[in-house]
């Protein structure tokens, strides 16, 4: 191959959850669907095996290569490549092992390996229990995908809101819906508006409220653009900071105390050598989304107006829920 051709991505459809949570089942449904199949040579990737197996006679092309990776130390990139190369494949199908990480995933898959759709199966019956007990990895899934599909779920003896609380938790974008008992599938129409009215130009958070707004602004800054808001954070400094900036943010937990991170924005104060670590203030700023070092990238600057010397609130660690 010539040095200056570009390597060309291959797609991965990644399918994420527990086991026995569905998610073979939705494989084996997509693969038996000509419109997935239009005779591109597949590779079906299965990291994780449950008591339903596949039925290779179902599948619309006979074009697919089954590979089984269950042990983690085996998939990894160098490994990942060959069997691609061995299978003659130009894309993949993810059957993810729900116990390990997207961390791990991404980590190891190889660069070219490009994830185009992410998809979390999840048995009703089981979700709420991984929830109380395995949280982390019950967000590790969400907060990539852009479905969450809760099978056998049973309207009549089951919460959805607290089903579609959990998620929205983790993630506003991830759209949910219900595998019912008797086969028929609904999506979740439940509006989540946000907590403060985003319409207004001048907007205040509340202290409990610091989570969600942190993410929808990371998530869609461009709405908050020229914007003005009021907060409580903590602020930061670092001798490596231009000398008109510092930190001001919370620590937010998303699902355990092992998680738990500042998350802050950049902020543009003539007086912003005054501020100390640990400091919590009171500010109130104009949104400006521009380009800044700090964030490697576009992001919210705040251009301070006004910073008041405020107390802790009663809860000092910013949770979504």
């Amino acid at each position: 191959m010539p040095m200056n051709q570009p390597i060309e991505d291959i797609p991965v459809y990644l399918f994420l959850g527990f086991l026995e949570g569905g998610k073979t089942k939705f494989i084996q449904e997509t693969l038996e669907d000509e419109r997935f199949n239009n005779g591109e040579r597949t590779l079906l990737l299965i990291c994780e095996e449950g008591i339903e197996e596949f039925d290779p006679s179902r599948w619309a092309s006979k074009n697919v290569v089954q590979k089984v990776v269950t042990e983690q130390e085996d998939f990894n990139e160098a490994n990942l490549r060959k069997i691609l190369k061995e299978s003659g494949a130009v894309r993949v199908v993810l059957e993810y092992n729900g116990m390990w990480t997207i961390n791990d995933l991404f980590e190891r898959l190889p660069v070219e390996w490009a994830v185009y759709q992410a998809m979390c199966f999840v048995d009703s019956n089981t979700f709420l229990n991984y929830n109380a007990n395995m949280r982390s990895l019950v967000v590790d899934k969400i907060n990539v995908s852009e479905l969450v599909v809760f099978n056998r779920f049973d309207i009549n003896k089951m919460d959805q809101m607290e089903f579609h609380k959990i998620v929205r938790g983790v993630s506003r974008r991830t759209q949910i819906a219900y595998e019912l008992t008797d086969g028929q599938v609904a999506y979740d129409d439940i509006e989540d508006p946000l907590p403060f009215d985003i319409t207004k130009d001048d907007i205040t958070i509340e202290d409990e409220d610091f989570a969600l707004f942190y993410r929808d602004i990371m998530e869609e800054p461009d709405k908050y653009d020229g914007k003005t808001v009021t907060f409580r954070g903590v602020a930061a400094r670092d001798p490596k900071f231009p000398k008109n900036v510092f930190a001001v943010g919370r620590h937010v937990m998303t699902c355990c105390v092992e998680d738990i991170q500042y998350c802050w924005f950049v902020a543009e104060w003539e007086k912003a050598q005054m501020m100390e670590n640990r400091q919590w203030v009171r500010v109130t700023a104009t949104i400006s989304v521009q380009r800044h070092r700090l964030y490697k990238n576009k992001g919210p600057v705040l251009k301070i107006g006004a910073v008041i010397l405020t107390d802790a609130p009663e809860q000092e660690v910013a949770t979504y829920y």
